[in-house]
């Protein structure tokens, strides 16, 4: 598994005009080619009266199905450029569709590699980016006493707070960066007098914003 990388933060779209021509791109995170396939299908289908639905995904933990569509614009002027996009911006498992509907006045290779560039970095800003970082997740329960204390350093250390349960005890859940759980145990008995229980939670991805 991969210790960390980047992907959409969730489904969305965006719209420009150029040249007249209305180009609006489409963005989600998709976990499988299939899936990738699917959502552009759907895209294409919401848009089966567009002049193109040019579309490009990346997907896999090393990138190991990327796929670039045209879609009836000249070659390598749409679906290369989008997919270039997703690859400068270290974007995994994000698949992107954008539809033109043409506007009456062309373009050229250049400017059509500038739109689809353009289109697909705003639509991948208007949805946003995340880091999905591997971390070993701890349950850590203390006295009401301890609550205040305990939030404030988490919420100001590099450790990610998940969440806080308020029962008998005061549980945190608790994310820390792999190969950092010794250092964290140390801080976290030096923070309340070694009057904090914790248990381990396991590995997860956490996403970050970016």
């Amino acid at each position: 598994m991969l210790s960390n990388y980047y992907t959409v933060k969730k489904e969305d779209f965006d719209q420009t005009i150029i040249q007249k021509s209305r180009f609006i791109g489409y963005v989600k995170r998709v976990e499988t080619e299939e899936e990738a396939q699917a959502f552009i299908q759907k895209i294409k289908k919401k848009h089966h009266d567009a002049t193109h639905n040019c579309s490009a995904y990346m997907v896999g933990e090393h990138n190991q199905f990327q796929k670039a569509n045209d879609d009836g614009e000249p070659s390598g002027t749409a679906g290369v450029p989008i997919l270039e996009v997703l690859k400068k911006q270290e974007l995994k498992d994000t698949a992107v569709v954008v539809t033109r509907y043409f506007g009456g006045i062309k373009l050229g290779a250049g400017g059509l590699i500038r739109a689809y560039s353009s289109t697909t970095s705003q639509a991948l800003q208007t949805a946003g980016v995340v880091q999905r970082r591997l971390m070993k997740g701890f349950s850590v329960v203390v006295d009401y006493a301890l609550l205040g204390k305990l939030e404030n350093a988490l919420r100001n250390a590099e450790y990610v707070l998940d969440s806080i349960n308020y029962l008998d005890k005061v549980t945190f859940i608790v994310y820390v960066p792999d190969g950092e759980e010794h250092v964290f145990h140390d801080w976290l008995v030096d923070l309340t007098h070694a009057q904090a229980a914790f248990s381990d939670k396991g590995t997860a991805y956490v996403e970050i914003d970016v």
